[in-house]
């Protein structure tokens, strides 16, 4: 089998990359609207099967391709990726003194032995607790680390992970981007 990780991430690139297994991977240029009646774990989902269908037309037999997609998720509303450092700083004060929860949709596809199109997704959950953020953390992080393309506008690997996340209940790398543990086993139950 060929895996194909279909992700810009440098992130997820490297966390596919510690799981040992040969890959190789693709940039997907797909939209990433969802239905406005999707919660949580749904949306990331969705996104994730969107990126997925975008590909499906170069999917050969032997292919395996993942993607995914991360949404934080606070008291009711979604937080993507800023569009600007005021959204960003927005984004964190938001976060500020609370517990958010870290969705993360994935969906693996490939063709059965019917030779259609299957995909079979999973969502990862991780709760995470920050302590309060003041705005002085919050500029240096926002000027320094600019993370714009981080959903809810932070890295948990970063500085502010660092000085800012007091408690995690689930999978770290899931806040990352990248449910390794459970990407790796859904590549187990498939490649046996």
């Amino acid at each position: 089998m060929r895996i194909i990780l279909g992700s810009q991430s440098p992130r997820r690139r490297e966390l596919m990359a510690g799981l040992d297994i040969p890959f190789s991977a693709v940039n997907i240029d797909a939209d990433e609207s969802y239905p406005a009646h999707l919660q949580k774990g749904e949306i990331p989902t969705y996104i994730s099967r969107a990126k997925a269908q975008a590909y499906t037309k170069h999917l050969q037999p032997e292919d395996i391709l993942i993607t995914a997609d991360t949404i934080v998720w606070i008291e009711g509303k979604m937080l993507g990726k800023p569009h600007s450092e005021d959204e960003a700083k927005q984004m964190l004060r938001a976060l500020s003194g609370k517990t958010h929860q870290v969705y993360t949709g994935v969906t693996l596809t490939h063709y059965d032995a019917n030779g259609q199109v299957q995909m079979d997704s999973f969502v990862d959950q991780t709760d995470v607790t920050f302590r309060e953020l003041s705005d002085k953390d919050i500029d240096y992080y926002v000027a320094s680390y600019k993370p714009l393309d981080k959903a809810g506008a932070y890295g948990v690997q970063e500085f502010i992970g660092y000085i800012g996340v007091t408690h995690l209940n689930g999978s770290y790398y899931n806040v990352m981007g990248f449910p390794v543990a459970r990407v790796y086993e859904a590549l187990q139950r498939m490649i046996v």
